[in-house]
């Protein structure tokens, strides 16, 4: 039977009860959909990483449901920090922070940073809010093969070991978001996606 359920009110809260109690899911993000677990249940992550057949040496990173909530997975956000996430948030920027303790070795691979955003896609902060912790979001395929734009996509790739794919249709964006480090004394660009490092550089000088 099909994991694949178009977005009704009653599906987006089977999927946040489907997250509470361990079952990753994949929903839309503003850039491509995700595949999402509870940060505080560090089985739920693991489970992440076997879907995806992702490298436990490789982090994921994690999706807000506001600004607000920065301070419990992310140390030392500096003032041009403040500045970006006022500007891109929610957006296709990810920042990376030193991490707190709040946020599990698993979901680092061991380091001390963590990756974070908002998605721009009203569907992502629901559930984010919904659940009442930060999510790991990160693309709902193998690992390796192309990101995914659309709920088929997902369901092609990993439709037999996810419980629920909500469909709200092909995402927005397409292209990954921008990982930008924020965790030492100079901003550098990990991976140029859909935000330029010219917009950037508007608010703040990139090394």
């Amino acid at each position: 039977m099909s994991s694949l359920r178009k977005v009704t009110s009653e599906t987006i809260l089977r999927g946040i009860s489907l997250l509470k109690s361990g079952h990753p899911v994949s929903f839309p993000t503003d850039t491509v959909y995700a595949l999402g677990a509870p940060i505080s249940d560090i089985a739920c992550v693991a489970k992440v990483f076997e879907i995806k057949q992702r490298p436990l040496t490789m982090a994921l990173p994690i999706l807000l449901a506001e600004a607000a909530d920065i301070g419990l997975v992310a140390l030392h956000v500096s003032d041009v920090a403040k500045t970006l996430m006022r500007e891109f948030w929610p957006g296709a920027l990810t920042l990376v922070f030193k991490k707190t303790p709040f946020v599990p070795d698993i979901v680092t691979a061991g380091t001390l940073t963590v990756a974070v955003r908002i998605a721009a896609h009203p569907l992502a902060i629901e559930i984010v809010k919904g659940v009442g912790v930060p999510l790991v979001g990160t693309s709902a395929n193998i690992h390796g093969r192309p990101s995914p734009t659309t709920a088929q996509d997902v369901e092609s790739q990993i439709g037999d070991k996810v419980e629920l794919i909500i469909d709200a249709g092909k995402t927005p964006g397409g292209i990954e978001s921008t990982i930008l480090d924020m965790s030492g004394d100079k901003p550098r660009i990990l991976r140029q996606g859909a935000v330029a490092r010219a917009t950037l550089e508007k608010f703040c000088r990139i090394y």
